[in-house]
């Protein structure tokens, strides 16, 4: 359980504040190697999606999963929730899916006495700290859409009347980069609702050894519980805490202006490769992201090297190439590299 922190008053209750925070920063940090330890009870491998999933979650941010089917996206999200005693929730996309199959409807219940009748409002499956929105890309425009206010907004609003979810609330939505019939690309404005955009690539040899191993016998492990729902919330305000100097948050204001072909800050290989760049939301997601994994690496402060890594789960899904990236082979992913190699820290 974290201490509470003390924000302000004498120089006694500052020292006691940077005292309680230092503590507070430790506390995160071991329960951040316990949590992977406990994960790897049931995920082999796959540590780049697992921290980028954490990462995401105490920055109260959402996460679209881009990976063929079999890769244990669905076992992954429900270890990091029983992990974390949050209450999960997982929804299968499919062309006929309604908004009210996400968010709930209202319905007219009958009193047996009274015989009187009145409208009850039956909560969806929205209803839940942890959302897999499983293969979102299937079901129409209208079905993504109503999870933008959710995603948002942190609320529902059905009729008349708003609904707000519980605390923490964080969907992770995957997507089958392979099958693309019958499927509905996410509109841009949802796009960039999501934090991060992260791969999940096939396993390596000795990783898939030890899966089918493990996976193929009686004995199923178990992961123990490490933190609550409380825990993550007050986490989650000391990520928020997290100072960033300056001259870091301009570094990454430069690196999302960079990609903007218009821009007068972007390279040559930009304004030949990029339709459209991403927008402010990605500069803030460098730094919320930054801090979120210098205090899961036991520090409070922001380094450049965290907004390198933030880098590419949170622009490469905000970053549009043009029919002449195409025609070379060049792919979002290759102008992020480039940029990170080019833009001055």
């Amino acid at each position: 359980m974290p201490p509470r922190l003390v924000t302000h008053g004498s120089k006694n209750m500052d020292d006691l504040s940077v005292k309680q925070t230092e503590e507070a920063v430790k506390n995160l940090h071991d329960a951040h190697q316990t949590i992977l330890t406990e994960i790897r009870k049931v995920i082999v491998g796959q540590e780049e999606v697992v921290n980028n999933v954490l990462t995401a979650l105490f920055a109260r941010g959402h996460i679209l999963l881009i990976g063929v089917p079999g890769l244990a996206k669905t076992l992954l999200v429900s270890t990091i929730a029983k992990v974390l005693d949050l209450k999960f929730k997982r929804i299968q996309f499919t062309p006929d899916l309604m908004p009210s199959d996400i968010t709930g409807t209202d319905i007219i219940e009958e009193d047996v006495e009274t015989g009187r009748r009145t409208f009850k409002f039956v909560e969806g499956p929205i209803f839940c700290n942890m959302l897999l929105a499983d293969e979102i890309n299937r079901t129409p425009p209208k079905t993504q859409a109503s999870l933008l206010e959710a995603m948002q907004e942190k609320q529902v609003t059905a009729g008349n009347t708003t609904y707000t979810l519980d605390a923490p609330f964080i969907v992770l939505a995957t997507q089958n980069p392979v099958e693309q019939e019958g499927t509905y690309n996410l509109p841009e404005a949802q796009l960039d609702r999501f934090m991060f955009n992260t791969y999940v690539d096939y396993p390596k040899n000795d990783e898939e050894v030890q899966i089918v191993a493990e996976t193929t016998g009686r004995s199923q492990p178990e992961p123990d519980t490490v933190m609550s729902g409380e825990d993550i919330l007050k986490y989650q305000d000391l990520v928020r805490d997290v100072p960033a100097a300056t001259d870091i948050i301009q570094y990454a204001v430069n690196l999302v202006a960079s990609t903007r072909p218009d821009d007068s800050r972007a390279p040559d290989f930009v304004k030949n490769w990029v339709q459209w760049g991403a927008g402010p939301r990605a500069s803030q997601y460098l730094i919320i992201g930054g801090k979120a994994r210098a205090i899961l690496e036991g520090r409070f402060y922001v380094t450049v090297e965290d907004v390198q890594a933030m880098a590419k789960p949170v622009l490469r899904h905000r970053i549009f190439t043009n029919f002449t990236a195409e025609a070379e082979g060049i792919k979002p992913i290759d102008v992020i590299n480039r940029l990170i190699e080019t833009v001055e820290r």
